[in-house]
């Protein structure tokens, strides 16, 4: 009771002094709000970065394999001209990989053909990106039906004329909602709506099948060359549960050598590509993200401390006449420590509110502008509060200090 009473009485100083010099507080406390706000929206901002991408993660399937021609990730010293004069994934790779795999539980191979104009009567779409692939497309990736459904094995096999569309291509040429049974038309070719993708909005990776158009492999390779480098074909690899990831790249590797005939010591002509690549390579930067927003708000913090050490200063310089009068009527030293150390901590911790509430804010901004949803977790608006309340002990503790050692008799004679 007695240190709620202290906490109540020091909190109404604080108050008391915010009110009576609002222009010198408000300066002092913007250097707190400033650095709470710098820190938290930066944590928030790596947050939302990180969400975004495992959301991309999640739909390149983070334990499949990516069997290509270019490497995604390279440094200062990417070696192109060697990455050049690699042959791109074939259907022999595909065949041979599918026959002779033990760790795999789904192949595809897949095509990205172009961005097409695609028409249904009088609508049409422009910028739908065309996609082939083969039957098991839909075990390599990770995608949900609004309407319809997916390929038949008997028809990716016979390459029917169907496609599976976007839920943004549905909606523009199909306002209704009945596009599953439609003929639209694709590379000059009528093919038949069987299912609709559902919503998935933009990512961090560009990946989403709002736009897509997706057909049958064998539908594709009655039109064009499904072979060719500029249709950037390649062969995904997803695991069978429960065995590392580690593992099934290590045998691909070695069935991928085997079918090219690469002796020992040559060098690879492919390239293994997995998510944690992409994990990995970002994670670094998320890593100087937050060092440097730490940074910026830590000096912001220092700047916000000293301004809040020099209110404190100046609240025991004219309180010095109560603080005496507090030690003769019996009130000891730690009690006066603690009422300046509270209002202190009170003060700082206002500014770390103030800088909290206006990333809130910010995310409604953001959410309204970009259709982002920003990340304010639990965890960074503790991490926020902490700092303000370390900056408030640490700007008050020397001033409660000298106000706890004053003497009493002096203090009551300072004017």
């Amino acid at each position: 009771m007695l240190f709620l009473k202290l906490f109540g009485e020091s909190f109404l100083f604080a108050f008391d002094a915010l009110k009576q010099n609002k222009t010198r507080t408000t300066l002092s406390l913007l250097g707190v709000t400033i650095g709470i706000f710098t820190i938290i929206a930066v944590f928030s901002a790596v947050d939302t970065l990180r969400n975004n991408l495992q959301s991309s993660v999640n739909k390149l399937g983070n334990n499949s394999i990516y069997v290509e021609k270019w490497p995604w990730v390279g440094g200062s010293d990417f070696p192109w001209w060697k990455y050049l004069q690699r042959p791109v994934a074939k259907l022999k790779d595909f065949n041979e990989l599918s026959r002779r795999s033990q760790t795999a539980k789904a192949l595809s191979y897949e095509i990205s053909i172009d961005n097409r104009t695609i028409k249904y009567k009088s609508n049409t779409v422009d910028g739908a990106q065309i996609d082939a692939a083969s039957q098991d497309h839909n075990k390599t990736w990770n995608f949900d039906f609004a309407e319809g459904r997916y390929f038949t094995d008997m028809e990716s096999k016979t390459g029917a004329p169907i496609t599976d569309i976007g839920f943004d291509i549905a909606q523009n040429l199909f306002p209704a909602g009945d596009a599953v049974g439609k003929q639209i038309k694709v590379m000059g070719r009528y093919v038949t709506v069987v299912g609709v993708f559902s919503k998935q909005g933009k990512d961090m990776l560009g990946i989403s099948t709002d736009k897509e158009v997706l057909l049958p492999l064998n539908f594709a390779h009655n039109l064009i060359d499904i072979q060719a480098e500029n249709y950037h074909p390649s062969i995904i690899v997803r695991g069978k549960d429960g065995i590392p990831t580690d593992d099934v790249e290590s045998e691909i590797r070695g069935l991928m050598r085997s079918i090219r005939s690469l002796r020992p010591g040559v060098e690879d002509n492919f390239a293994l590509n997995r998510t944690t690549m992409l994990t990995q390579q970002l994670d670094s930067v998320f890593k100087v993200l937050n060092t440097g927003g730490a940074i910026i708000g830590l000096f912001s913090m220092l700047v916000g401390g000293f301004g809040i050490a020099n209110i404190m200063f100046v609240s025991v310089k004219e309180r010095t006449n109560i603080i005496g009068i507090q030690k003769s009527l019996g009130a000891k030293n730690y009690f006066i420590l603690l009422q300046f150390l509270i209002e202190s901590v009170s003060l700082c911790l206002m500014g770390g509110l103030i800088g909290l509430l206006f990333v809130y804010f910010l995310t409604f901004g953001i959410k309204a502008v970009f259709d982002v949803q920003v990340v304010l977790g639990a965890s960074n608006i503790i991490t926020g509060l902490s700092f303000s309340l370390i900056t408030g002990v640490l700007s008050g503790i020397i001033p409660a200090y000298f106000a706890s050692i004053l003497d009493p008799v002096e203090a009551i004679r300072t004017n």
